[in-house]
């Protein structure tokens, strides 16, 4: 009996826990109030708590910090591909991820050459960041989520590591979490080297 009373005191204590939440490819939130919903799929019932505020184009959390913040919400983010930050991102200007089938088949967008002075730009990509990497090349568009292992301006190289094979790549930073991989990139940096 007394076993029965120390489980359900132990329940009652503190936030059951939800199950393990996986933390989204690319985490965005609208108006401004960034919830766990926001940054994690399987949040349940703890989707709406507010965890902070964006004020800008995006927010940066440590990774330490958000798992605290969510266990406290009875979520448990084991943080397997050992992220330092998070950044969430305003949904109006985070990267659109390409899905299904039209991930194989969309043609194309021409690639544009960016200014060589572009390359000595304010950073857009910090080392550990979440981006989103697009390979194109003749008939084929795919979208690939990776960590960034350094830090790039916009049009400057940068080395992407595969979330899901672990594999490292190279791609050229576009935009704030947003890269080229593939002959696109090749193009960026060849219209670069003749500019120069």
């Amino acid at each position: 009996m007394r076993a029965l009373i120390a489980v359900a005191a132990l329940l009652l204590a503190g936030p059951a826990l939800a199950g393990p939440v996986t933390l989204k490819a690319n985490p965005v939130d609208a108006d401004g109030q960034i919830t766990l919903g926001d940054l994690f799929d399987g949040a349940g019932s703890a989707s709406g708590v507010v965890i902070g505020a964006r004020s800008g184009p995006s927010a940066v959390f440590e990774a330490g910090q958000l798992q605290a913040m969510a266990r406290q919400a009875g979520l448990d983010w084991a943080n397997p591909t050992g992220l330092r930050r998070v950044v969430v991102r305003h949904a109006a200007v985070a990267p659109a991820t390409v899905q299904g089938p039209a991930a194989a088949t969309a043609a194309p967008a021409p690639a544009r050459a960016l200014p060589v002075r572009a390359a000595y730009a304010d950073r857009m990509i910090s080392r550990n960041d979440i981006v989103e990497v697009i390979y194109e090349a003749p008939g084929v568009r795919l979208t690939i989520t990776g960590r960034a292992e350094g830090n790039a301006a916009e049009g400057q190289r940068l080395a992407i590591r595969n979330l899901q094979s672990g594999r490292v790549f190279d791609a050229v930073a576009t935009a704030p979490g947003q890269a080229i991989a593939g002959p696109g990139a090749q193009t960026i940096r060849t219209h670069q080297l003749a500019a120069r």
